[in-house]
């Protein structure tokens, strides 16, 4: 039997959807990805997927249909990569759908908490004639855990070496920090905004989705006072195991400094990058000061501004891509949920306790047969 697994990933940045597939057999150490196909999220549809990170008149409406059309997005990622690999759907034994987070909010209010990403899996698997693997981190919600970050172990499988620390900072909307220590132990926790905060302002005054590889940045004079009080988010100081997203990072906290520290736009998106690059480096220095080089993946790994600014802020530590260490920027988490899928159908653990703070070890996610 082949081991091909399809993973899927449309993060906080609200871009589109990466897919990759993935070949985990024999030799493939630990894998190999066959394909990789990204599809952009077309303006209107990023919009409302944003709007439903916040509350509004009858979004249990509007997320139902917004669900829809992302099994859809979804669908035609798969059949483009089984296409360009001459596949047929039975080749695969299942794809990793993580779906679209909306609220994260895990321990909140009754002591549980909880997850929502949008995503329909059994429209997904009509579509597709393949069997869906979804809801991966409410499983671990329930054991009392962050529910996120789910990638350490991926990380540790792919990125690991023998005597070394390593770490691994993902820059999709949300920055997550992985750990993989010198003596074997794995930790992770999210650690800022990444790109989400510098996205929203380069769309409000630029109209572009994105500060293509920082130049607005670069242009700009970052404000001290300003980003002291960015600085200051009791979140940032919390310790591990911690999880963050829009709930957090979003338009409305942004003003709220913004009030206090007014400066030129470009200013701004200068502070924002230096804001994301400063707490990156600082949790990176707090929980593993030995790290002898920063992996960065995500579309954050484009950013030649933010990069710098990384590399400057960490002296001693090689700040350098994870394409350079064998998997690409932006397959690195779809592959991930391939992992994760994998881990499901072969009735593997897929969380890390020491990572999420759950309650221990859980097979994570719901599936979804063809």
């Amino acid at each position: 039997m082949n081991d091909l697994y399809i993973g899927l990933m449309s993060g906080t940045s609200l871009d589109g959807v990466d897919g990759v597939l993935a070949d985990f057999g024999p030799g493939a150490a630990p894998l190999r990805v066959l394909a990789h196909v990204a599809h952009p999220f077309e303006a209107g549809f990023r919009q409302q997927l944003l709007d439903l990170n916040t509350p509004g008149d009858n979004e249990l409406h509007r997320a139902a249909l917004a669900a829809n059309q992302l099994a859809r997005a979804y669908a035609d990622v798969v059949q483009a990569l089984l296409e360009r690999a001459g596949l047929p759907p039975g080749a695969v034994q299942a794809i990793g759908a993580h779906g679209q987070t909306v609220r994260h909010r895990p321990g909140e209010f009754d002591a549980s908490g909880y997850t929502i990403q949008l995503n329909n899996p059994a429209l997904l698997a009509e579509l597709s004639g393949v069997a869906v693997v979804s809801d991966f981190r409410s499983r671990d919600v329930a054991a009392g855990g962050q529910g996120a970050p789910l990638v350490p172990a991926f990380h540790r499988a792919v990125f690991g070496r023998p005597h070394a620390t390593i770490a691994v900072l993902n820059l999709g909307g949300i920055a997550n920090l992985t750990l993989l220590h010198a003596d074997g132990r794995t930790l992770g926790f999210d650690c800022g905004p990444g790109n989400a905060l510098m996205d929203l302002w380069c769309q409000r005054h630029l109209a572009r989705p994105y500060d293509e590889h920082g130049a607005w940045a670069a242009q700009g004079r970052v404000q001290p006072a300003l980003l002291s009080a960015l600085l200051a988010e009791p979140w940032l100081q919390a310790p591990p195991p911690k999880s963050t997203g829009r709930d957090l990072f979003n338009t409305a906290w942004l003003e709220r400094r913004l009030a206090d520290h007014p400066a030129s736009p470009v200013d701004i998106q200068a502070t924002l990058c230096e804001f994301t690059a400063m707490a990156s480096a600082h949790h990176l220095q707090e929980h593993a000061a030995q790290a002898e080089a920063l992996l960065v993946c995500g579309g954050g790994a484009f950013n030649a501004e933010l990069m710098r600014r990384l590399a400057a802020l960490l002296p001693g530590v090689a700040v350098i891509d994870s394409g350079q260490r064998g998997l690409p920027p932006l397959q690195v988490e779809a592959a991930a949920f391939a992992w994760l899928a994998r881990q499901r159908l072969h009735g593997a653990p897929g969380n890390l306790p020491a990572v999420t703070g759950a309650a221990g070890l859980r097979v994570l996610g719901g599936l979804h047969a063809p």
